[in-house]
């Protein structure tokens, strides 16, 4: 079972939820941040010696010499990651997206591709959990490559938890794609619901099913209870504003350290995923 945790912006508790998700469910667990250009999950878990591997990209390179400046190249190009002058082509390659189209086009073979790293993806894990982390080099904005690399390491016979991207844009759809279930987390708060309401219509946009979690909840706030009332939008779970949380989460600490009593609520969490999905 693949289990996507994602939000409509940062801040909500996404990560919180995913590694305490991941820490609750009384199976074998992989939890894949796929929060590759912001990675922290790995901060609230002990894990054991890690194992890196590069992770890279298809880059068209030209060779000038058989070149002869037709711009089929350039035509296909969707992307604007190259221009044919009068005599010499420029390739852009942080615009591009390795599809393979400049080099199956060239009637000259004047199109080879090299490869360029985007960013490591870390294995790690413990008797319980086993971990997969992506992280993007720094000056690269490719990041789907990335996820997806992260994503290859699913294990099926397995739960799967990803602790996606924030927002609404291709990274999250990537991470995403595929998914039994998607995890909702949102906040108590006017930019929450606001967010929270793209992220629906995304997600029903990808025929995917989804429940809520409304983290940091009070009394003052109901207007994102209200929405999913309306909208006929499962709410899993309610997570009360707690300062303990707070300040378990600055040291590292888990959702859980805080408040153990949580592990029971996010266990029957994971129950109503299971009925939803199998």
């Amino acid at each position: 079972m693949i289990i996507a945790v994602a939000s409509g912006k940062g801040g909500t508790g996404k990560t919180t939820i995913s590694v305490a998700l991941s820490l609750a469910i009384n199976e074998k667990v992989k939890l894949l941040d796929c929060d590759v250009e912001e990675p922290n999950a790995k901060l609230f878990i002990d894990l054991g010696d890690e194992n890196q591997e590069m992770c890279t990209i298809p880059i068209p390179n030209i060779d000038q010499s058989l070149c002869t400046f037709c711009g089929k190249c350039q035509d296909i190009c969707q992307f604007n990651a190259i221009t044919v002058l009068d005599n010499k082509v420029l390739v852009f390659d942080e615009l591009c997206h390795s599809c393979g189209g400049c080099d199956k086009i060239c009637p000259y073979n004047a199109v080879s591709e090299y490869e360029k790293p985007i960013g490591t993806v870390i294995n790690t894990k413990t008797k319980s959990l086993s971990f997969v982390q992506g992280k993007l080099d720094v000056g690269n904005a490719m990041s789907p490559p990335l996820i997806r690399a992260v994503k290859s390491r699913i294990d099926n016979n397995i739960i799967n938890i990803i602790d996606c991207p924030p927002g609404n844009s291709c990274p999250v759809i990537t991470a995403v794609n595929g998914a039994d279930y998607i995890v909702l987390v949102t906040e108590a708060s006017p930019f929450g619901l606001n967010d929270l309401k793209i992220s629906v219509d995304t997600i029903k946009e990808l025929n995917i099913p989804f429940g809520i979690i409304i983290n940091r909840t009070t009394d003052i706030y109901k207007d994102v209870s209200y929405y999913c009332s309306m909208e006929n939008i499962k709410i899993l779970l309610e997570i009360p504003e707690n300062l303990n949380v707070a300040k378990a989460y600055s040291k590292g600490d888990t959702l859980l350290d805080a408040v153990p009593e949580m592990k029971g609520e996010l266990q029957k969490v994971f129950s109503q995923i299971k009925e939803c999905v199998l």
